[in-house]
Parts: structure tokens; C-alpha cells; sequence
């Protein structure tokens, strides 16, 4: 997304916001509960719980409701860890957490054995990314957990931020991306900090991604932020599946109490 377009992007959806008042979520999930899987499909969740938040309890529910078979955290931390490891140990027998920079921590919850994984640091001297390799059912499926670099500037301006961060989100991914295995069926999940129309993930589609939420539902929205008189929303937050992937289900959980909302996606091989 250009400069001009995601500010006018970020106008906009506050105009709507201030419109509606304090509204809930833009949309109700397709169905109730959690999408069924098909045979040989994945459940995969992506979930930035908010550093400040990261044990909370409504959090965990949270992750227990999509009952995902993958869950890609952000803004973990070792309270949170310990919270999440004893709530869901037995549901998810495979965890890595590591912690980083504040809000930088990552964390991946699976059903499946973890069979590599790879460490990234950031180019741009933000957060780090986390490539994942699960011996799902099927095959191995490769995941990247990524954090991008937020739209505000390094003096913590927003409106300057919007204007000035493009470039260093698309040099993250290029730079995460570079790691990936193009071989391996793969899935970019995680806090993008940007609209499925921004350059990071318009990157991905030029390599035969796409962000799956818009598939099934163009209004819901990952991210709140209180005004004085209603709520900025928008959404930030994106699963992105390789071209071996269909995806027959995508949606966002009006759960946790982050600022962010769980996406919870069902793909097939």
C-alpha cells in the first residue's frame, strides 16, 4: 500500500468507526463454533495477545475456542508462556516461546511434532520472525510467524509513521521470505501491521500467496484502538497461504480482551 493510500485507508476507517460508536466486531463468524477441517486439512490460528496481556485468561480461552491445530502467537512473554503452557499443555503437546524486545516475543502451539525451526532476526532492527517446519498430516507444512514493523515513526508519530513504514515492512518479508523453503507447502501468518493491500503482502501475492480472510469475509476487522467517542478499527492481522493451499473457511474470533483479534483459518493441501 502506498504512503497516501494507507493513511486515507486509516481516515477513513475512523470515520466509520466514529459513525458506528462503540460497536462490536464488523462481522459474526460464518458459523457457530469452530470451522470444521476436512481430512488431510489444517486448522490455523494467528493471535497477537497484546504484550501487556499476554497471561490473561480471556486470552487463553481465546485460543482454546479456535482449537486450532496451529497457533502462531505474537507479543508473548514468560508470564504468558507459563499461563498458556499450563492451561493448554495437554491440547498442545508441542510449544516454542521466545522472548524479545518488549513486544517482541513469538510463540507457536501445535498438535504436530515440530520438526525445525529457524530463528530470524529482524533487518530493520524490529521484531523477529520464526519459521516453523510441523510434520502435519499430509506431509510437512512450513509456517512463518511474523511481527511487522508498526506504522508509527521512530519519534512515535503515527500520521508520520504512515508515511514513512511501508518500505521497512516490505523489507522485512523480503528478508523473512528468503528463508522459506519453496519446496514445502507454506503459510505466512501473523501480526502484518498492515491491510491485505499492503506492499509485504502484496510481495507475498506476487510469489502465489494469498491473504485468506478476504476469501470469506471483506469487512472484519483484527484491530481496535479506543477514541474518546467510538473506536479505530482495522485489520492488521493475516493469514497467508502458498499456492499448494485452497482455503475452505477463514474467520476473526470476537474473543481475548487484546487489541488484537484471533484469525482462525481451515486450508486444504
Amino acid at each position: 500500500m502506498t504512503h497516501r493510500a494507507w493513511l486515507a485507508a486509516l481516515i477513513a476507517v475512523a470515520v466509520v468507526s466514529l459513525g458506528r460508536g462503540c460497536a462490536g466486531p464488523t462481522a459474526e463468524p460464518l458459523d457457530p463454533g469452530a470451522p470444521r477441517v476436512p481430512a488431510g486439512g489444517l486448522r490455523v490460528m494467528t493471535f497477537n495477545v497484546n504484550y501487556a496481556l499476554a497471561d490473561h485468561p480471556d486470552n487463553i480461552a481465546a485460543i482454546e475456542q479456535g482449537d486450532a491445530d496451529v497457533v502462531l502467537l505474537q507479543e508473548t512473554t514468560t508470564d504468558g508462556e507459563l499461563a498458556v503452557r499450563e492451561a493448554l499443555g495437554d491440547r498442545y503437546p508441542h510449544m516454542r516461546f521466545r522472548d524479545c524486545c518488549n513486544a517482541g516475543g513469538l510463540g507457536v502451539l501445535s498438535k504436530y511434532p515440530i520438526a525445525d525451526e529457524q530463528y530470524l532476526a529482524s533487518p530493520t532492527r524490529w521484531f523477529p520472525a520464526w519459521r516453523f517446519v510441523i510434520d502435519a498430516p499430509g506431509g510437512p507444512v512450513q509456517l512463518l510467524d511474523v511481527h511487522l514493523r508498526p506504522p508509527i515513526s521512530d519519534s512515535g508519530s503515527w500520521i508520520v509513521g504512515s508515511f514513512t513504514t511501508d518500505d521497512i515492512r516490505l523489507a522485512e518479508i523480503e528478508a523473512f521470505g528468503a528463508a522459506l523453503d519453496p519446496a514445502l507447502p507454506t503459510i505466512v501468518a501473523g501480526d502484518f501491521n498492515e491491510s491485505e493491500r499492503g506492499d509485504a503482502v502484496a510481495w507475498l501475492g506476487e510469489r502465489g500467496f494469498s491473504s485468506v480472510l478476504p476469501q470469506f469475509d471483506r469487512l472484519a476487522t483484527t484491530w481496535r484502538w479506543a477514541l474518546p467517542l467510538s473506536s479505530l478499527q482495522l485489520r492488521l492481522d493475516h493469514i497467508v497461504a502458498g499456492p499448494q493451499w485452497r482455503a475452505v473457511d477463514a474467520r476473526v474470533l470476537d474473543a481475548g480482551v487484546s487489541d488484537h483479534r484471533p484469525v482462525l483459518a481451515v486450508l486444504v493441501r
